[in-house]
């Protein structure tokens, strides 16, 4: 198994109040996630959720993952002690924001 390394998305914005796909396995190749970069970029203090959606799954509750809070400016680095892994076609990795805009960057491997 071939694996591609490095930065898996590109930056991913998501606007106060909302949640938005940052991350999702295609074609049933393994996506291995192992950082989370959250940042805040505007002048209000928030948070930032994560989400981690099975195929079929909906962002809520019982998919959060993280939650954590992002004061103004701030850059936030969430490493899993071990790689969180999208394996399923559809599975996906959400983030979610509250009061602000934030920035999410993933890294990892994902089968080639």
């Amino acid at each position: 198994m071939a694996l591609e390394r490095g930065k898996l998305s590109n930056v991913v914005q998501v606007s106060d109040g909302s949640s938005s796909s940052i991350i999702a396995c295609a074609s049933s190749k393994k996506v291995y996630i192992k950082s989370i970069i959250c940042h805040n970029a505007t002048g209000t203090n928030a948070s930032a959720q994560v989400y981690f959606v099975p195929n079929g799954g909906s962002v809520g509750t019982a998919t959060e993952i993280f939650d954590v809070d992002v004061n103004a400016g701030e850059t936030v680095l969430l490493e899993p002690a071990y790689p969180l892994v999208l394996e399923t076609s559809g599975d996906s990795l959400h983030g979610g924001a509250d009061a602000s805009t934030i920035n999410f960057l993933i890294t990892g491997d994902k089968e080639s």
